[in-house]
Parts: structure tokens; C-alpha cells; sequence
């Protein structure tokens, strides 16, 4: 397992999912055919929002919306997720072109968060949700 795999608690079944999840379009331009983390990320922005809805339920079943929806936008905006995403350690190993490299793209709020939710939506096109939820969790605890 890799470094990423163990802090996740989660061992890809298919590594290519989560080469995938850690190339940065800067990256897929300079080494083409490689694929870029979009589409994983976009998943993965869709399944983290359903992870932590259903988290946000279950502590405060009788909460109305407009308080459950701030609550959900505040656990997966882009500042959060970069935290996360530096708690990982993933601006070491986010396959990034020459250019972005160069110009602190490691350490930059988007690519980092952009490359959490790819992974997400790895792990959860990998394993499921089940496999995602216990990723989330970890994650969590990781960065508290």
C-alpha cells in the first residue's frame, strides 16, 4: 500500500483510479494520453456531500435545511478540503505539469481541494460507499 492508501484506510483494488485521481490537467497537457482528475473530482464533489448530509442528519435529525445546508457548504468548501487535502500531504504526490509546479500549484486552495474530491470519487467508484464513508471518517480525524 501506498503512503495516501494507508492514510485513507482504503487499498485501491484498481491503482489506476487513483494514478488517475492524482493527475492535474496541467500534467495531462505535457503528457499526453494521460487522463485528468475532472470527471473523479466531480464525483467525488457529489459523493462527499451525500457522505457528510447524511452525517449532518444523523447528529441533528430535526434540523431544518436552511440550517443543515450551510453546515454541509462549510464541511466541503474549498478551504476545508484543502486543510484536509495538506493533513494528506497531497501537494507531494499531485502529478502537476512544469508550469503549475512552478508557480506554487502544490500548495494552492483549488488543486488541493480539487484533488481530494478525485480521490474521493475514486475510492467510491473503487469500493463503494461504504469504502468512502470510512475514508471520510478517517479523514476527519486526521485533520481535527
Amino acid at each position: 500500500m501506498t503512503a495516501l492508501e494507508v492514510a485513507l484506510g482504503h487499498r485501491f483494488a484498481d491503482p489506476e483510479l487513483l494514478q488517475r485521481a492524482l493527475t492535474h490537467a496541467s500534467y495531462v497537457n505535457e503528457h499526453p494520453p494521460a487522463v485528468a482528475q475532472d470527471g473523479l473530482a466531480f464525483v467525488g464533489d457529489a459523493a462527499l456531500g451525500l457522505v457528510i448530509a447524511e452525517r449532518l442528519l444523523a447528529r441533528e435529525p430535526t434540523a431544518p435545511v436552511g440550517v443543515l445546508t450551510p453546515a454541509r457548504a462549510a464541511l466541503v468548501s474549498g478551504a476545508n478540503l484543502a486543510r484536509w487535502a495538506a493533513a494528506l500531504q497531497l501537494g507531494t504526490v499531485v502529478r502537476l505539469g512544469r508550469g503549475e509546479d512552478q508557480t506554487g500549484g502544490r500548495t494552492r486552495e483549488s488543486i488541493l481541494a480539487t484533488t481530494l474530491e478525485a480521490i474521493l470519487g475514486a475510492i467510491y467508484l473503487d469500493s463503494g460507499l461504504d469504502a468512502l464513508r470510512q475514508a471520510i471518517d478517517r479523514l476527519a480525524k486526521i485533520s481535527a
